[in-house]
């Protein structure tokens, strides 16, 4: 059986903010917000769109995580991504979404499957759940989102944009 993904808050806040949150349904019905990032989205404020997400999204779930095992402590991540980490680590069959290179780079020598923010725009463009990736990508790059123009290009070829 798959598990369910755990989000960490960049993803969160990026998606939250551009009203594209759904995108993270296209992975699983329910999406786990370890309690670390739920924490750390929270003390933005209640007025926030990415506290009011959580608050109001029945299929993000707040979840206690697993400890933290030592070898992810080792990478001095932040507390959010050590989290997504366990719990992916915790669960081989689960996902981590995760944007953070430092922590990309922890999972890859973990072996744990990561996809991030961009990776779910090419997967709703691949599915046909939006016309173009493009203008999505700008959005979310116009929302605070750190894309350089080479990277996106790139990835942009691969769903033929």
């Amino acid at each position: 059986m798959v598990e369910r993904p755990a989000v960490n808050a960049s993803p969160l806040i990026f998606l939250a903010r551009a009203g594209l949150l759904d995108l993270l349904q296209l992975l699983y019905a329910e999406i786990v917000v370890p309690e670390a990032v739920a924490t750390e989205i929270n003390h933005r404020g209640s007025n926030d769109p990415t506290a009011q997400a959580i608050a109001n999204t029945s299929w993000l779930v707040v979840t206690q995580t697993p400890p933290v095992p030592q070898q992810i402590q080792a990478w001095g991540l932040g507390q959010g991504e050590s989290s997504v980490l366990a719990w992916a680590h915790a669960h081989p069959s689960a996902e981590a979404i995760i944007d953070d290179l430092a922590a990309r780079r922890c999972a890859a020598t973990f072996s744990i499957p990561v996809r991030g923010t961009l990776g779910l725009v090419l997967m709703a463009k691949q599915r046909g759940c939006i016309p173009a990736a493009r203008p999505v990508l700008e959005q979310l790059r116009q929302g605070g989102m750190y894309l350089s123009d080479r990277v996106m290009n790139r990835a942009l070829a691969l769903v033929g944009e």
